[in-house]
């Protein structure tokens, strides 16, 4: 079944990155420059940070609908990234390199099932909750932080 991973638009954070640090303190988050790699993934660009990048790790609600499930999480977003578009069925590397928790929700945006999965795998868990027609998109989160990673659609 054709997907396509969806990344968060750069707008959302553009003004982040004007801000001194008392600023983003005042909303809850912090710039920092990267030291490793990876370490710092951007969820704007689908990629780690460099050493050396600049990164903001904000609040993000990543789950807005009103249901049980709404939630939030932190984030990093690198500076100057711009917005994935990865083709039809192509997985970042940044997904696959890590271990994560794929959730399906339905359209009352209630979740249906979810599996954890080892990156390299993503696919097979896509195409098995996608196969439920119930299932209307997927959130994939890091497995280890519990950190919101992307949004899978149905292409």
């Amino acid at each position: 079944m054709p997907f396509q991973v969806v990344a968060l638009s750069e707008q959302e954070f553009a003004g982040l990155f004007s801000m001194d640090d008392r600023a983003l303190r005042e909303r809850g988050a912090k710039r920092y420059i990267a030291d490793r790699t990876p370490g710092f993934p951007c969820r704007v660009s689908l990629e780690d940070a460099s050493p050396g990048d600049v990164v903001i790790l904000a609040p993000f609600v990543h789950q807005p609908a009103d249901s049980p499930y709404k939630a939030s999480g932190p984030i990093f977003v690198r500076n100057r990234a711009r917005r994935a578009s990865p083709g039809i069925g192509d997985v970042p590397e940044l997904l696959r390199s890590r271990l994560l928790s794929v959730r399906a929700y339905d359209d009352a945006s209630l979740m249906r099932e979810a599996d954890v999965v080892d990156g390299r795998e993503l696919e097979a868990v896509v195409e098995r909750m996608f196969g439920d027609s119930g299932n209307s998109y997927l959130h994939v989160h890091f497995a280890r932080p519990g950190c919101y990673a992307c949004r899978i659609d149905r292409a």
